[in-house]
This record gives C-alpha cells, structure tokens and sequence, in this order.
C-alpha cells in the first residue's frame, strides 16, 4: 500500500495495521500532529481517494460533518488499500533532519514519586539539531514507540533530558523505574513535532508569553524557557504550572531560583487537588481557569500550552473570549500511546 501526499506529491509506504500517521513518521514525513489520540484534531487531514478504518471508532478530534466533508485523523486512520492524501508537511517550519539514532543512559534521576528525569547521550560523531518544544520517540522492539518531549534546549543538547512518568502497566515506563541503569543503550528517533517556538520578527516589542504546563507538560515548557532565558531573548514571560499537589511540581525550586536572576519571569504554579495546608500557599483550581483570571486581555500575548487534551481543550474554548486569536495558541497535548492504552 502506498499514501501519496499532495500537494507536494510525495509517495511512502502504509504499513497495514498501522495509522497513517506512525507510517508517515516511520518514513520520516512530519506530518502535523500532536496528542496522537484523536482528541486535538491537529492530524485532520482531507482524504483525495482510497478509504481508511477507524479500529477505536471516530474520536473528538473529527466531528460528522468534517467526516462527511471527506476529512479524515491521520493518527487514527488505519489505510484500507493505497491513499491519497492533501496535508501540508511541516519539515519547512522544524527546519530539521529526522534522525533515527543509538543513545546512552548517562544517569536517571527521581524528580517526584512518579517521574523520573532520564538523560542520554548521543554518539559524539552524531549531529542532533531540534527545535525548542519538540519530543522525540523511544523505539521498542516491533516497531512501536513511545514519545518524550524534550525538556534540555537546543543550545546545550550535550544531554538530552526528558521527563518520564510512570503509568501504570506502562512498558518502558515501568522499565524506567525498575531495571533501566546508567549505560543502558536505546534507540531514539527525532526530533518530531511541531511544537516549537517561533522566534518574533522584533523581540524587543512582542506582545507577553504564556506559557501554560499541565503535569509532565512542563518538559517541553521548560526547554522553550531555558531557551529564551539562556540565549538573551526578553520579552515578558508568565509561567503557569498546573499540577495535583505540591510535590508534582517536581522543579518547583529549579523555576523559582530563576526567579531571583531574571526579572521578566513570572511565576504562577495553581493545585488542582491542593491539601488544606497547600491551599493556603497556592493558587488552586485549574491551571486554565488562573489564566483566565490574571488576563483580561491577550490579544497581543502568545501562548504555549503543554499537557493532557482536557487542559488543551479548556485553552482553546476560553482564551479566544480574552481576545487570542486561535493560531497565537501553540499547543502540545499529550496522550497515551494506542497499544499502551488499549492494555490500561
């Protein structure tokens, strides 16, 4: 089976068995996507001819009249022969190779009870360029993967850092936290993703930046700041970090030592689950909903969202009434890979 891209005309390979999306990857065709599970609608796509199968039935992100439009979810689609397919392909805005790659485990470190901060090195001999925000796929044997955003940035990618949360009957997950020891070898491809911050025209009279973290979220969050703090870039920044408890803010003290050395950071973290002794030291609620109440006004803001699809969808219903227009909301909405949900 063959998926023909247009307008760019571009033949790859469908895999049977297997979405559209993991095809075009596997072939290094990045294509736009983000959560990878049907919900953002970011993988939307129209279907010229040939038809596809929904093996998990039509998800959120593509409603009856876009289906009826022809419109199909590359990260869900399964191809039931050869494909025609208009989608624009990113590779122009990442400006970068894909690249499938051995990495090392240089060290693992316990952030929180559930995460762990994994760092790897790349052979010497190897060029990894990315984009802040992007993420990048552990392989696993039979082809699948799991992904990881990238939290270290671009300018000192001498380690690659990612945070990994445990989930239950998690694979790679569960090996993270169990037998994965410094000097273990994996296989890494990236970087994917459009995610990624667009540098302003004029940093010197762009507008604030909202950056909004759900959970692990605040991975590709972090490597976007680290990359506009350590490279010189000022322009106002307010951080939104939204989590269960106080210990899920697992770099609380890494964000508020940068508060004493860099003026234009703001710092808000909100509890969604906060402890009577927590509630009286934070902001609580839904991380949207402190954005919603510090700005009256964004229509000159950008803003950077990272997080589960619950978090995304609140951001994309609320901001436009404080005057954001839908495509200043960047977003990253994390999901479950497809074979670890089916086995949660």
């Amino acid at each position: 089976m063959e998926l023909t891209l247009r307008p760019q005309n571009r033949a790859v390979r469908l895999e049977p068995g297997r979405s559209v999306l993991e095809s075009a990857l596997a072939a290094h065709l990045n294509l736009p996507h983000s959560c990878k599970g049907g919900n953002c609608g970011s993988c939307r796509a129209r279907l010229v001819a040939g038809s596809v199968s929904y093996p998990r039935g039509r998800t959120l992100g593509l409603s009856e009249a876009e289906a009826a439009a022809g419109y199909v979810l590359l990260c869900q689609a399964v191809p039931e022969g050869d494909l025609v397919v208009e989608a624009r392909e990113i590779r122009r805005v990442t400006d970068v190779e894909i690249k499938t790659l051995p990495c090392r485990v240089e060290r693992l470190e316990r952030l929180a009870a559930d995460v762990m901060g994994l760092y790897l090195r790349l052979p010497a001999v190897e060029d990894f360029h990315f984009r802040a925000g992007q993420y990048l796929d552990v392989m696993l044997p039979g082809g699948r993967r799991r992904s990881f955003s990238i939290a270290s940035p671009p300018h000192d990618a001498g380690l690659i850092e990612l945070h990994v949360r445990r989930v239950g009957a998690g694979e790679f997950t569960e090996r993270v936290f169990s037998t994965l020891a410094a000097g273990a070898l994996l296989q890494i491809e990236g970087p994917l993703g459009q995610f990624v911050y667009r540098e302003p025209a004029d940093p010197a009279t762009a507008g604030p930046l909202v950056l909004v973290a759900g959970g692990t979220g605040f991975a590709p969050v972090k490597s976007i700041l680290r990359h506009l703090l350590e490279t010189g870039v000022r322009r106002p920044l307010h951080l939104y970090w939204g989590a269960r408890h106080e210990a899920d803010l697992y770099q609380d003290a890494w964000v508020r030592e940068r508060l004493t050395r860099f003026t234009e950071l703001r710092y808000v973290p909100v509890l969604s689950m906060a402890a009577p002794d927590e509630a009286a030291r934070y902001r609580t609620g839904f991380v949207h909903e402190a954005v919603l109440a510090d700005f009256a006004q964004l229509a000159t803001a950008e803003v950077y969202a990272a997080g589960p699809p619950a978090l995304i969808a609140a951001l994309q219903a609320t901001l436009p009434a404080r005057g954001l227009a839908p495509e200043r909301l960047y977003f990253d909405s994390f999901e479950y890979a497809p074979d670890a949900l089916a086995r949660r």
